[in-house]
């Protein structure tokens, strides 16, 4: 299979987790050891075909640590809220599966966005159509279409912070726009 070559400056954060994720598996973080990861992650991104993921350039710390703080909220309500679903209501919970459209087509922002929202309990990504960037979610405690459409807003929002985290200056302009609108 051909393979687009791709900068070292693009693939440079792919190699920088892969030897991460070496040291973490080892549980070894000495240089001799994140060394030899070095050289797997390389001989790995040299041999086997992996997808280029692009990245945008930037990143927003005044946006992150808010976003990862609301993110927290939201897990530990939505936790809250689960455990009154299973003690409470038991059975007798209604549950969907909703697709949700995004604004970006970068793969990086829709895993990104999927990840979290799978993060956050009582929902999780069962599909996701990587053509027209549509995640598809089982979610908890949804009945009515008021519901579905405060899910798709809630996912919206999400993929909007990690947007304004590390999205495209196109994607960036574009949340910006349908703010104003």
């Amino acid at each position: 299979m051909s393979r687009r070559r791709i900068s070292l400056r693009q693939e440079l954060p792919l190699l920088v987790w892969l030897v991460i994720v070496w040291g973490a598996l080892w549980q070894d973080f000495s240089p001799g050891n994140l060394l030899f990861g070095a050289l797997l992650a390389v001989l790995v991104a040299r041999m086997f075909y992996l997808p280029p993921v692009e990245l945008s350039g930037r990143f927003n710390i005044l946006h992150a640590v808010p976003f990862a703080l609301r993110f927290l909220g939201r897990v530990a309500a939505a936790s809250v809220e689960v455990m009154y679903l299973a003690v409470v209501r038991g059975p007798r919970v209604i549950s969907a599966v909703v697709a949700v459209p995004l604004r970006s087509h970068q793969d990086l922002m829709v895993t990104a966005t999927g990840h979290v929202i799978s993060l956050i309990p009582g929902s999780l990504v069962v599909e996701v159509d990587r053509s027209t960037s549509t995640l598809y979610l089982h979610a908890l405690n949804v009945s009515s279409p008021d519901e579905v459409e405060s899910l798709r807003k809630e996912v919206r929002s999400i993929e909007a912070g990690l947007i304004r985290i590390m999205g495209t200056r196109e994607e960036l302009e574009a949340i910006r726009q349908e703010a104003a609108a």
